[in-house]
């Protein structure tokens, strides 16, 4: 602990709460990866991995766990949640080797009578009867106050005679949950401040919900207010609308407040990551510090300011999570995002031909949302290539593809000042604009090379919407001469390299005319 700075401790119960997300059951082998991830490396402080007498996989699950965390030392921060039923949980939790329960009992009067249809008399008659239980089975506990928003909104007096009847069983945390995502922050922190002015001498956990969207905003407020744990899961997993993240509440615990804790950060999205595969619960790519793109500056004037002195970079900065900063190839790419990106890859490029490949990224952005770092050596070679040759433009393109049919194409060329139509078919997209292109430029005389070799490829490690490049080399003149073309479309990758050679054809054919005109004027 830090001198003089207080220390809040982290409970994930991502393998409790979070696995009653919708939809999202983790096995025996899941849950034990994803423990010893948060355990090892994160490093929180506790953590939640089931409620007792679900089901046999859910014992086996448990089991493997707590026999991992006895070995690693850490079996006293490994926790289940369990209910009053005269033992039958401790004994769950006793078989599964765990040490720690969480005994889940009614924090408010509606709930207590509702419910249970009992006094709060006997109903904290039954809970420490299932305290001393427990703790005759060797198990340390915590208290869940379920419904405790509710409960202290509606009675208060009911939840300050609960606490204060069980403040001497030897409870480690009364947990307090904000059980149906109700609460504020202003409500968080007046409500916790007065549990802990009351009851000075015991230990409160606060468990968000994030029903209204101010899980994290809760967190902060109650340990603003003395909460000695918070409670999160991985990716905001949990039952409605979620818990709190895990990677939201430690940066603003420590960025925001100040705070001591023993999370080590840069395991954040490594956890985010693993949880995400095994829940199939994907975070959106803009999620606070563990989404794809929340270290990726798009606006071309970011990245100048970012090149001229770190001007629009925070405390949230991606070395800090072991990640990197990435600056975003698209149409709105500026000079500064893309030597960036030229930084990182260790190329060189005069400002004429940064300002080529610049203008390519950003044509390509109108056909592709954004490229890659892995996409810009194919952008360079392809621009590098061009000799900007203008004698012929295509216009206008639509392929058309079907199963067990020819492809067909359409087309509108120009050439030098003339525009032509034309449309053909074909075994495939590619073929079919061949045919189509043979028949407009049959009209003015030219005919294409023979196509000796086709190349297609996309960067390392691609992904089904990366850019394309397609090299075709051509049989030219007893020689070979190859073109290349790049897009998101393998075909118009391929059109492109086409479109190339046509262009060099046209400008080998405009010279060779201008020096026979030259060589009868001599």
């Amino acid at each position: 602990m830090t001198d003089n700075v207080r220390y809040i401790q982290i409970l994930d119960t991502t393998l409790r709460d979070g696995e009653q997300t919708q939809g999202v059951s983790f096995s025996a082998e899941e849950k034990t990866s994803i423990a010893r991830v948060l355990l090892e490396s994160v490093r929180v402080d506790r953590i939640e991995v089931a409620s007792a007498r679900v089901s046999a996989g859910e014992l086996e699950a448990v089991a493997q766990i707590t026999d991992w965390a006895a070995s690693a030392g850490m079996l006293e921060r490994v926790e289940v949640l369990g209910f009053v039923d005269k033992g039958a949980s401790v004994e769950w939790i006793r078989e599964a080797g765990g040490r720690v329960i969480n005994l889940l009992a009614k924090g408010s009067e509606k709930h207590c009578r509702g419910q249970l249809g009992k006094t709060l008399e006997e109903h904290v008659e039954d809970v420490r009867a299932t305290i001393d239980i427990a703790r005759g089975a060797g198990l340390g506990v915590n208290i869940y106050l379920e419904d405790w928003s509710n409960g202290y909104r509606d009675n208060p007096a009911y939840v300050f005679d609960f606490v204060e009847r069980l403040a001497d069983a030897g409870i480690a945390h009364f947990m307090l949950p904000d059980t149906l995502g109700v609460m504020t922050p202003e409500h968080v922190r007046a409500a916790l401040a007065d549990m802990i002015g009351r009851f000075p001498g015991l230990a409160f956990d606060f468990h968000p919900h994030n029903d209204y969207g101010l899980a994290t905003a809760n967190v902060l407020a109650a340990a603003t207010a003395g909460a000695a744990a918070v409670h999160c899961t991985v990716n905001c997993l949990g039952e409605r609308a979620g818990n709190a993240s895990l990677a939201e509440v430690v940066v603003n615990l420590r960025d925001q407040l100040g705070l001591d804790l023993g999370i080590d950060e840069t395991h954040l999205a490594r956890a985010s990551e693993l949880v995400e595969a095994f829940s199939g619960k994907r975070i959106a790519d803009n999620a606070p510090i563990v989404g794809a793109d929340v270290f990726t500056q798009t606006a071309g004037i970011h990245a100048d300011g970012d090149k001229k002195g770190c001007l629009y970079q925070t405390r949230l900065g991606p070395e800090r999570f072991a990640r990197r900063r990435l600056y975003a190839l698209g149409k709105l790419a500026g000079k500064a995002s893309l030597a960036k990106n030229l930084e990182r890859l260790d190329i060189r490029l005069s400002e004429e031909n940064q300002l080529k490949v610049l203008r390519r990224i950003v044509e390509l952005g109108d056909s592709k949302k954004v490229m890659t770092v892995e996409d810009l050596p194919f952008i360079i070679a392809e621009v590098l290539d061009s000799k900007d040759y203008k004698h012929a433009e295509l216009l206008a393109c639509s392929i058309s593809s079907s199963l067990d049919l020819e492809a067909t194409a359409s087309l509108r060329l120009r050439l030098g000042e003339e525009c032509f139509v034309g449309s053909g078919s074909g075994n495939g997209g590619f073929d079919a604009f061949n045919n189509a292109l043979a028949k407009v430029l049959k009209r003015r005389a030219l005919t294409l090379p023979p196509l000796l070799d086709f190349e297609v490829r996309i960067p390392k490690g691609g992904r089904t919407d990366a850019l394309t490049e397609c090299t075709i080399t051509w049989q030219v003149d007893g020689g070979e001469l190859k073109t290349r073309g790049v897009h998101a479309n393998q075909v118009f990758a391929a059109i492109s390299a086409t479109m190339r050679l046509l262009n060099i054809i046209l400008h080998r054919s405009i010279n060779a005319s201008e020096q026979g005109a030259a060589d009868s004027a001599a």
